[in-house]
């Protein structure tokens, strides 16, 4: 296959692996001279036969493959979608809601940053939330979750991590809105963000950067003492409930199915500062948290309190890592591996190389009675260049992308086990991609039961593909049909996306029920309704009650003094779904989002004497325009 204008392109990437690494006739890597493989030499006849009969359904139980004539891909004016894609924002701090396949975007849920549409930041209940989690400015999401209920989607929450402050944040889904987030503590850079299933138990956040710890100023010169922990958080309360230090950077995690393993990737074993020393190493690792014997440790107090989080030494030095069950198990990989995600099964946790050409099978149920945890490798399939992320079908095939070809690859995960190490037999095909793919999710990829129709990949560059707009770029999610195995994956469709893209989740549109209203009894302000309008006042401080309905407010308007703190809680009391009303008095900086029986509330000083109209912002009836109301303020004495 061919691609237009990527050739000379690609080679300008930075961080391309080295030719030695990624040239198909390479001699062995010194990896494989180090580590034990179980059954690693089920070679020969018996390898070139399964190879021969990758992706046959039929040797997975049956021929579940659908034609792509067969399946709806356009969605007509009126019809729904059969999923929810939630892809991150990246810079711009928000998660994406697409449907599928239709590949429009339904909704944009702001969640680190303010956004005015939603009025979120601009009132005081998630202003407070932004300021109580580090008040900082923006965010960067990358990795949404949704939880589960015995290892399938519940519909109660997304979770999404911020890269670039350290901080978790929780989607109520029957709203789809932003209502909790927690700033991690003795974190820096946290880069995953996954479940610890079958129930959601924890969601960890899984840190990067390397500090010192405690991070107090006392140690700040020598990188041998940094560390990086991961974060296990309590969804019910978003508190940080421990944390455990590792050796290394983390890049990427994901759970088990059975609530034991919690595996992340890891590059920088070398403990360095730089690029150049920080690869200068032929492996790294992959990382596997015995969550049940974490919380023994915590349990038995053997932890140091850090900025009031447990957190629990799992270094590979450290005595909890001694006896017959470490806390942390360190699995030897090809150097800086990038994702690592379980297969449904739960059979095994699969790690992507990055600047290595192969992607690690790790035998999990292997992994807890193996004296050395090396043994519980049981595939290394050579896949091509630049192996990232890694999704699945629940057929038995795994879709890998491939950044520097800018391909997905899609490969037979049973085949790669019984192949020789570095094979290129379980590969079944690969797709062009446009271009240089980082992420991909398939169908409910995440759970036990992926649905095996539909992938994403969400791909860094776009090049040609959309009318220029200057010199930033538009990003390009494209859609892939996966479910006909005989034909082979379809590329169905283009999607320009906003930076910077990273992570998806696919949920069937049936696993969620979002509220068409706001229920009054799920928060925690007062609802004003006619007969609740007040205006109080007591040294110094106004208390608004007010509702809006088309076409108005319930004062036509409002007097306060210079200098006063007012506070408006201000209720929409429409029960007609999608008709929205906002309170908007730009001089103040307030732009209230209400829809139908939500009630916020909004504090401010009224420092300038003068009229201020307050006006409805959302377009609700053909009075629009004389919806308004007068903030008037009169001079202080």
């Amino acid at each position: 296959m061919t691609r237009p204008n990527d050739s000379d392109d690609r080679s300008t990437e930075t961080n391309s692996p080295t030719e030695s690494t990624l040239d198909a006739d390479s001699e062995r890597d010194p990896l494989f001279d180090r580590i034990p493989r179980r059954d690693f030499m089920k070679a020969g006849a018996a390898t070139g036969a399964m190879a021969s009969m990758a992706g046959c359904t039929g040797l997975l139980g049956g021929d579940d493959s659908v034609a792509l004539e067969d399946v709806k891909t356009d969605v007509k004016p009126g019809e729904h979608d059969d999923y929810y894609a939630f892809l991150s924002g990246g810079h711009t701090g928000e998660i994406r809601v697409y449907g599928l396949p239709s590949m429009r975007q339904l909704m944009r849920i702001p969640v680190f940053g303010r956004e005015s549409a939603r009025g979120y930041g601009y009132d005081d209940r998630t202003s407070e939330m932004l300021e109580d989690a580090g008040g900082y400015s923006w965010g960067d999401t990358h990795h949404p979750r949704v939880s589960q209920t015995d290892n399938d989607y519940d519909g109660r929450w997304a979770f999404v991590n911020d890269k670039a402050n350290g901080r978790m944040a929780r989607i109520n889904l029957k709203y789809f809105e932003t209502d909790a987030i927690v700033d991690i503590p003795n974190q820096q850079g946290t880069h995953g963000a996954c479940c610890l299933l079958p129930d959601t138990k924890y969601v960890f956040g899984v840190g990067e950067f390397r500090v010192p710890m405690p991070n107090d100023g006392q140690d700040l010169t020598d990188p041998e003492n940094y560390t990086s922990v991961i974060a296990a958080i309590n969804p019910e309360t978003m508190n940080v409930e421990w944390e455990v230090l590792v050796d290394g950077n983390m890049d990427n995690g994901d759970g088990g199915k059975e609530g034991r393993w919690f595996f992340t990737t890891g590059y920088n074993s070398e403990h360095a500062t730089t690029e150049s020393e920080m690869s200068s190493s032929d492996t790294d690792w992959v990382k596997a948290f015995d969550v049940p014997a974490i919380e023994e440790a915590v349990e038995a107090g053997e932890y140091d309190e850090m900025n009031g989080v447990p957190v629990v030494d799992g270094t590979r030095d450290s005595a909890l890592n001694e006896g017959d069950r470490p806390i942390v198990r360190y699995i030897d990989v090809s150097k800086s591996p990038h994702g690592v995600s379980v297969t449904p099964d739960g059979q095994y946790a699969i790690a992507s190389g990055k600047l290595d050409p192969t992607a690690t099978v790790i035998d999990i149920e292997t992994l807890a009675e193996a004296d050395d945890p090396n043994e519980s490798i049981v595939g290394r399939p050579r896949l091509g260049m630049g192996p990232l992320h890694t999704a699945y079908d629940g057929r038995g095939h795994a879709y890998t992308t491939l950044f520097i070809d800018s391909q997905v690859v899609k490969w037979d995960i049973e085949a790669a086990v019984e192949a020789s190490e570095e094979s290129t037999d379980p590969v079944i095909e690969k797709i062009d991609v446009h271009y240089n793919p980082g992420h991909l999710i398939a169908a409910e990829s995440y759970t036990t039961d992926p649905q095996g129709d539909w992938l994403i990949s969400l791909n860094k560059l776009s090049k040609d593909r959309f009318l220029p707009v200057g010199p930033m770029h538009p990003e390009n999610d494209q859609l892939i049909y996966i479910g006909d195995d005989e034909e082979g994956m379809s590329l169905v469709k283009d999607t320009p996306s906003y930076a910077e893209p990273h992570d998806a989740s696919i949920v069937s549109a049936e696993k969620l029920d979002p509220a068409k209203v706001y229920d009054p009894e799920d928060y925690d302000e007062e609802f004003v309704g006619h007969e609740d309008i007040d205006i109080s006042r007591e040294d110094g401080r106004v208390h608004v009650k007010m509702y809006s309905t088309r076409n108005e407010f319930g004062f036509e308007e409002v007097t306060v003094t210079e200098g006063d703190e007012v506070t408006m809680t201000v209720t929409n009391i429409e029960q007609t779904p999608d008709i929205l009303h906002s309170i908007a008095i730009p001089e103040h900086d307030i732009n209230m989002k209400l829809a139908p029986q939500e009630t916020r509330e909004v504090t401010f000083t009224a420092d300038e004497p003068g009229v201020y109209w307050m006006y409805c912002a959302f377009f609700c009836s053909a009075l629009h325009l004389e919806m308004r109301s007068r903030l008037i303020v009169e001079p202080a004495e």
